[in-house]
């Protein structure tokens, strides 16, 4: 399980070498927006190169409906990176038809099948809000779906995707809420979008612990320097631990008990399915 993705242009030796000593938990090579057409051919070639040598490196190739994505994977399904991120999903169809192509390129390089995963960006087209239980039982190679608001607002025609506040309007809420119960539902983790402002630590700490709390377990990210503000974010406190150990420890005291108390409160089942949850990741971020 992933914090922080890092996304970096893939036509940049210098933002690539840059990238690899930041503590990002995985890197997102760009080969899309970031990438003018003319220089996505020897992005490919250095995204290739750069993934091989890497376990932590994912690469976001351009939407599958595109000539340019059939080029992508060719040049670098068979550098085996961590997984695809695919933009513009329409539906899970989409994501399926990725899995097809990734099972015959795994073949064709000799990669373990099914090694490749994806991580699907499901609402930058108006359509795919209304396609999202598609992606429940799609594929085991779907890992997370993420979302983002540029696209979006993009090609709804609107002129801003936020208030004067900062904080979503209520049109790209609604994408990001109901992204969040899309991975819920296909059971995948939900990352959260980028904080486009990345000299603003302290707003990038606020939508952080705000995704945190509302059930993300990862974020993107534009900069390295947004990296450990985004690790820290998502790392659960010693306190939060300690509390999820004796719901659990509770609950293991007393197995046919469905509601038991705590420091004045009731706590049942969710309380203990939520603190399991809380000391596995802990456990693997440990483990790291």
């Amino acid at each position: 399980m992933s914090r922080s993705y890092l996304f970096v242009p893939a036509d940049s030796e210098r933002k690539l070498a840059k990238a690899s000593h930041a503590d990002a938990d995985a890197l997102i090579l760009d080969l899309e927006d970031s990438v003018a057409a003319h220089a996505k051919a020897a992005a490919r070639a250095l995204a290739a190169e750069f993934v091989s040598d890497r376990n932590d490196a994912w690469v976001r190739i351009n939407p599958i409906d595109s000539d340019e994505a059939q080029a992508d994977l060719a040049t670098v399904a068979a550098a085996a990176p961590a997984g695809i991120m695919l933009p513009k999903a329409r539906s899970a169809d989409d994501v399926i038809s990725l899995a097809s192509q990734l099972d015959r390129l795994e073949a064709e390089h000799g990669i373990a099948a099914g090694q490749t995963k994806i991580i699907a960006l499901c609402t930058e087209r108006p359509e795919a809000l209304f396609t999202l239980a598609s992606y429940i039982g799609a594929t085991p190679r779907l890992a997370a779906l993420s979302w983002g608001g540029e696209d979006l607002s993009a090609a709804l025609g609107a002129s801003a995707n936020r208030g004067a506040d900062g904080e979503w309007l209520p049109t790209y809420e609604m994408a990001r809420s109901l992204c969040l119960c899309a991975a819920a539902a296909a059971q995948v983790a939900a990352i959260d979008t980028v904080f486009t402002d990345f000299r603003d630590m302290d707003g990038l700490a606020n939508y952080a612990a705000k995704a945190r709390r509302d059930g993300f377990s990862g974020m993107l990210a534009i900069h390295p320097a947004q990296v450990e503000v985004i690790n820290r974010a998502f790392m659960p406190t010693a306190e939060e631990i300690e509390r999820a150990a004796r719901i659990v420890a509770l609950f293991a005291d007393n197995p046919g008990a469905g509601t038991l108390g705590l420091d004045g409160e009731m706590i049942d089942r969710p309380h203990r399915v939520q603190a399991e949850r809380l000391l596995e990741l802990a456990t693997k971020l440990a483990a790291r």
